[in-house]
């Protein structure tokens, strides 16, 4: 049990070394490119304030190369001080003594996904508020809640409040729809009822409309006018509409099961929330996946290893891993795949590769 501790103490103090010299990486890449795009309207310490909020978006992202480099250290620094002869020598095998290790990597992953997982939605939302705020120019916000779906247009003309009960699922299509306009001054000046509103184009065709007038006419129901179909202009587009549910990195893991079933309840097809969802569960086995593939090819002594090679296959294979892992991720979110196996396989395959190239290691 002492030798566990020892071995998951060291394993943790690496990987807090290389992810605090990745975070100053990403931290200084990321402040040029915020300098450059926001130094000349915006003071220095916005500037630093962003790019401290996009920061634990850019570690998380990276977190399995983390953890490999830290494996890859922990091994190759156990073989070449003879550590793990020794260990051997006392009857452990080498897959007993990854077992601090293994069991690091997989509170790491519990953690990140129960804590950190949220701390980076926050931040990483925030950071894109202060991005829109900073080059706003009157654009789209969409919101989904129990009452339907809500969406905001607008331009130096004014604004428009959209509601609608439901859509379909590419999100051209809305029911049971209704428009307030407000003037540029703020004040709401028309509201407008319709059955359906199709998007197309530059405009939004209403099916069954009603218009009021909100501003200028004593009596707004007898100001009305009823059309059979009729267009009202808009900004929008249909990429446009779907880019404003963010992405689902920017939702809190806990919050994502309430946030998929409004978008299944709003009409939206919810796949690529799903396969995200189901992804972060499955992160902790994709680390202990990565620290077992460092281990099988690092863990041999130093004297009948090439580690120039060694690290370079490890770090190779994690990186092969990694994106075969995101393109089942995306075959997902494209319907080719179910959620569950997108998510699943991919670390579940992974964890049983690098499961077999230790016990090929131990006995070789």
């Amino acid at each position: 049990m002492i030798l566990h501790y020892y071995f998951a103490r060291r394993f943790l103090k690496l990987f807090l070394a290389i992810g605090l010299i990745f975070a100053l990486f990403f931290f200084l890449v990321d402040l040029v490119e915020q300098l450059r795009k926001f130094g000349e309207s915006e003071g220095f310490g916005q500037v630093v304030h962003i790019t401290l909020l996009k920061l634990p978006e850019g570690v998380y992202t990276i977190l399995p190369l983390v953890i490999i480099l830290a494996a890859i250290s922990l091994c190759i620094s156990l073989a070449r001080s003879s550590e793990l002869v020794v260990s051997r020598a006392a009857g452990r095998s080498g897959l007993a003594a990854l077992m601090g290790p293994v069991g690091v990597a997989l509170a790491i992953g519990c953690f990140a996904v129960a804590m950190v997982n949220p701390i980076v939605a926050a931040t990483s939302k925030r950071a894109a508020d202060l991005e829109q705020e900073w080059d706003s120019d009157g654009g789209s916000v969409l919101s989904i809640g129990s009452e339907g779906l809500w969406l905001r247009q607008g331009d130096e003309n004014g604004q428009t409040v959209i509601r609608a009960s439901r859509t379909n699922p590419d999100a051209t299509v809305l029911y049971d729809v209704s428009f307030v306009s407000y003037a540029p001054g703020g004040g709401p000046d028309q509201r407008i009822v319709a059955e359906r509103a199709r998007l197309d184009g530059g405009d939004w065709v209403l099916t069954k409309a009603k218009t009021w007038p909100l501003s200028g006419a004593v009596n707004p129901e007898a100001a009305s006018l009823s059309y059979d179909e009729m267009r009202v202009p808009s900004n929008l587009t249909q990429d446009g509409i779907r880019d404003r549910f963010g992405q689902p990195s920017a939702i809190p893991i806990w919050e994502l099961p309430a946030f998929i079933r409004g978008l299944e309840n709003a009409g939206f097809s919810a796949r690529r929330h799903i396969v995200w969802l189901q992804s972060e569960l499955a992160q902790p086995v994709f680390l202990v996946a990565m620290v077992l593939v460092a281990a099988g090819f690092t863990m041999r002594p130093a004297r009948l290893a090439n580690t120039g090679l060694s690290v370079l296959g490890s770090v190779m294979l994690g990186f092969g891993l990694y994106y075969v892992r995101n393109f089942a991720q995306i075959l997902g979110e494209n319907g080719q795949l179910n959620p569950l196996l997108a998510a699943w396989v991919p670390p579940v395959a992974a964890l049983l590769l690098a499961l077999g190239l230790v016990l090929q290691m131990e006995e070789g």
